[in-house]
């Protein structure tokens, strides 16, 4: 055999676990069936400007260890995540704060606000909800749910929220401060140059092999290696024998415009069911200057903008699996498939496809650090 491991996809996960293992004098190949590295955090410049094919991404964790661990391979910005909804014409800010509660109902002191979500709560009289619907008017009230809740998370999950399991939303942020700050997280940030180069960082000096397509190669390339690493969808390893997983899809439409500023924020979320794209991202304010709209003489800012639209889907064979849906249905189906991965001695699975589990990047990179020392030990 001529590699210890066959690495397969090129993304953040496989991507941390083929540098751990060379840096241990290990034999590695790394194949995808993309024509890129990076996986869903491949970035590409368009216009000088860095845009994320594949949606925004936007790095945060409070845990050191992942923050130091993932600065090796980039410098970082101070990106903020601060998003807004937009509803019909109205614009909130994200997540529900004093400043979300102020322009919906003219409130200015957080007991206000907090009074008023407390007597929706009450009117909707909801003890134990039986579904996402009452699950989230009895967290936020009614108004909060019709206008920012309700139609962008139909969309995303392709079902009405009276059929969705209330414990897709176990909670949503309420704060009453002043700060649009999106996550608590102690670390936050955008790689400065995108995403691509901390993964060829990693990769350097790293055997890939792309536009590879390990299921049309399997029996070559399983007698290659000792071990193989497989990030791919844990039931298509498995050739569906217990029945496919149910993903959601994504599809986007990226174009240029000739202008500066389209939006003057990265991600404006279009929270109406009737419209159909989830949210816009304009690339260019993930990095700063770059943005745009601050006046000045302009200097080193583009005059042109990339944006893009991201509308949920439907996921079937052929399709590109996003999101996990994991249901109890499907949970109790992967976990027939988890039996069969545990059996396996020289198969890893990792990353979102390989665990059927929906990680931020900070958890596929604690995730993937744990697998590769173990499997390292």
């Amino acid at each position: 055999m001529k590699y210890d491991y066959l690495i397969v996809g090129a993304g953040l996960f496989g991507a941390i676990f083929a540098h751990e293992a060379k840096k241990a004098g290990k034999k590695v190949l790394v194949i995808d069936r993309r024509d890129h590295i990076g996986g869903n955090i491949y970035t590409k410049e368009v216009e000088g400007i860095q845009v994320h094919q594949y949606g925004a991404h936007i790095f945060h964790t409070s845990d050191k260890e992942v923050w130091d661990y993932i600065q090796q391979f980039a410098e970082f910005n101070r990106y903020t995540n601060s998003p807004v909804a937009r509803y019909k014409d109205e614009l909130y800010n994200l997540p529900f704060n004093m400043n979300t509660f102020s322009k919906m109902w003219g409130v200015r002191t957080p007991a206000e606000a907090k009074e008023i979500i407390q007597r929706q709560i009450k009117e909707a009289g909801i003890t134990e909800p039986k579904n996402l619907e009452e699950q989230a008017i009895s967290l936020v009230g009614k108004d909060i749910y019709e206008k920012l809740v309700k139609g962008y998370t139909e969309k995303q999950w392709g079902r009405r929220a009276t059929e969705l399991p209330s414990f897709i939303i176990r909670r949503l942020p309420v704060r009453y401060v002043y700060d649009n700050n999106y996550f608590n997280d102690k670390y936050q940030g955008i790689p400065v140059g995108g995403y691509t180069k901390i993964i060829e960082r990693m990769l350097e000096g790293t055997e890939v092999r792309l536009m590879t397509d390990f299921f049309a190669n399997r029996e070559i390339l399983a007698k290659e290696a000792e071990n193989i690493v497989f990030t791919g969808m844990i039931d298509a390893y498995y050739d569906y024998c217990f029945g496919e997983l149910e993903y959601r899809s994504l599809r986007f439409e990226t174009e240029v415009l000739d202008m500066e500023n389209y939006q003057g924020n990265a991600v404006v979320n279009y929270t109406e069911y009737e419209v159909p794209y989830t949210r816009i991202i304009e690339h260019k304010h993930f990095e700063y200057g770059c943005q745009g709209g601050y006046g000045g003489d302009g200097s080193g800012v583009s005059d042109k903008t990339v944006i893009t639209r991201e509308y949920p889907a439907a996921w079937s064979r052929g399709e590109e699996p996003y999101y996990p849906m994991n249901d109890e249905k499907n949970n109790a189906l992967y976990a027939r498939y988890r039996e069969l991965a545990d059996q396996e001695e020289h198969v890893i699975f990792g990353g979102r496809l390989g665990m059927y589990r929906y990680y931020d990047m900070h958890q596929v990179v604690k995730e993937a650090l744990k697998c590769v020392r173990k499997a390292l030990a």
